[in-house]
């Protein structure tokens, strides 16, 4: 493991990274941390952490996200789910509990177990989706 300046003193998930907090490590790359989580949705609920700290997906550099990805996929296969989610939050409204970038791999082998999840599409108005768009596109 390489020494990585982008970590805080206060991040629990940095400290886990740095081997100062034990944990069910998964795998370790260069960029990525992955362990079981010890309070999971399901059995096999698993993190995926970029080694750089930030708080909104948004503030990760591109080869952080890029090393995560791959390893959530391994986790995924070698888990041997049928069904499961791959969950990304952002803010404490959106129920990021770490202020710190992670990935969840959660396990779905039934309806109690893994993410519950609420989908209720707000029904926009093409107008409004239009305009919406147009301001993101223009900003991409």
């Amino acid at each position: 493991m390489s020494t990585h300046s982008h970590l805080t003193d206060d991040c629990i998930f940095c400290r886990i990274i740095r081997g100062e907090i034990p944990s069910f490590k998964l795998i370790e790359t260069d960029k990525s941390y992955s362990f079981m989580d010890i309070d999971p949705l399901s059995p096999g609920h698993a993190l995926v952490i970029p080694k750089y700290h930030a708080e909104f997906f948004h503030q990760v550099p591109d080869e952080y996200l890029a090393d995560a990805l791959p390893v959530a996929k391994k986790i995924a296969a070698a888990s041997n789910l049928d069904q499961y989610n791959v969950l990304q939050n952002n803010g404490k409204m959106a129920n990021q509990a770490v202020p710190h970038v992670h990935f969840h791999i959660i396990p779905k082998p039934n309806e109690e177990q893994g993410l519950g999840l609420r989908w209720k599409p707000i029904g926009m108005k093409m107008d409004d989706v239009k305009e919406l768009y147009e301001k993101v596109k223009k900003e991409l």
